[in-house]
């Protein structure tokens, strides 16, 4: 396993995943995403994200925006220690990274645990 810079021919694979429906609900933002935006948002945050590869396979990738952890394993491949290795792998890179995970996703709150992050913060909304 091992982590690579993302790079055009990934960006799909990225949007297929973060659109996946079994993915789709971790996210805060959970609208379908277009070629064509996924396009426009890896023009401006490509070199944000990295890859995560088994043997040449793609995994899941993680990435971070403003110190904010963006990450997702492939359904196929979750419960491999794929997404600690990921995160752990990104905060060697950038040690002061966080994570804003949704109090209902139980999943994404112990990969971050499992990692060493501790809960800090809650946001109410209405």
């Amino acid at each position: 396993m091992k982590l690579v810079k993302n790079e055009p021919r990934y960006y799909e694979f990225i949007r297929q995943l973060r659109n996946n429906e079994a993915v789709k609900g971790g996210f805060v933002h959970q609208e379908e995403i277009t070629p064509q935006q996924q396009q426009i948002y890896m023009k401006k945050h490509s070199s944000s994200y990295y890859i995560c590869l088994l043997g040449e396979t793609p995994v899941g990738f993680v990435g971070q925006i403003g110190d904010d952890i963006r990450v997702a394993t492939h359904p196929d491949f979750q419960g491999k220690n794929i997404g600690s290795f990921m995160i752990n792998e990104l905060m060697k890179k950038f040690p002061s990274s966080y994570a804003k995970v949704k109090i209902e996703n139980e999943a994404s709150l112990k990969l971050f645990e499992k990692c060493g992050f501790k809960k800090k913060y809650y946001i109410l909304e209405k």
